[in-house]
């Protein structure tokens, strides 16, 4: 239950307000505004104007509180994004969900996740002094990378070409699998597997775009849950994976 509400004019004050115990940043309000048991306070980012999307050189930058839906209207940010959006939320979330706050409370069910760390985004994180972090690392270690600091913003790599397939009891559902693909000039590909687990599952990261299929394989064999076998699951994201490697270089079938 939020019993203390803050909105500070000033970055600094921000930064002073978080380093207390149980006290939060408010982006969106989609998990804070949850009933929950535990008293805590939070502080809102609206003063401090996170929420611009734009091109900077061969990068995105987007800003931490900007929505999911801004992301996905924004005319720089790659399609395969934007279907991921389009699965994460219906467009009332869209519209409250930050990318802050969508990376820091994903599991390994989220779209926007797996395509973002295919895309090996990295999250610029302040206390006091600044610092970058790639989006799977956060994912990794979310409660000690951001304790008592704020997250400014989020860059994505337009020099990455990147696709994205899934599969879903019905199109309004979550992917039970999904695999995004990320590739670069330089030869260098990220391959990302979702649908369980508490976060994406990295397959490959390397320069020999030919494991891809084995990759995405091996990655699913510890992944049964309610929602589908591993068995299902390892056959399914070859056939994925296979959809990425055609629409990302046609000449390859």
């Amino acid at each position: 239950m939020i019993t203390e509400y803050h909105r500070p004019q000033t970055l600094e004050k921000v930064l002073e307000l978080i380093s207390l115990p149980y006290t939060y940043p408010l982006g969106g309000g989609t998990v804070l505004s949850l009933p929950r048991d535990e008293s805590y306070a939070v502080v809102d980012l609206q003063a401090l104007e996170l929420n611009k999307i734009h091109k900077s050189g061969a990068k995105l930058e987007i800003g931490a509180t900007a929505t999911l839906q801004d992301i996905l209207e924004n005319p720089h940010t790659p399609e395969a994004l934007r279907s991921a959006i389009r699965l994460e939320a219906p467009i009332n979330s869209r519209n409250m969900a930050t990318a802050a706050g969508a990376s820091v409370t994903c599991d390994g069910r989220s779209p926007f996740a797996v395509v973002m760390q295919a895309l090996d985004a990295k999250i610029t994180i302040i206390n006091g002094g600044k610092s970058l972090v790639d989006i799977g690392d956060l994912f990794i270690l979310r409660q000690e990378t951001l304790r008592g600091k704020l997250i400014l913003n989020i860059e994505i790599p337009l020099v990455c070409k990147v696709a994205f397939k899934s599969v879903a009891r019905s199109p309004a559902d979550r992917p039970i699998i999904c695999v995004a693909v990320g590739m670069w000039l330089s030869g260098r590909t990220r391959v990302v597997l979702g649908g369980w687990g508490e976060t994406p599952t990295l397959a490959m990261d390397g320069n020999d775009p030919s494991g891809i299929l084995a990759a995405s394989k091996n990655a699913s064999q510890n992944s049964t849950d309610a929602w589908g076998s591993s068995e299902y699951r390892s056959e399914v994201a070859v056939v994925l994976a296979k959809r990425c490697i055609e629409e990302l270089n046609p000449q390859s079938t």
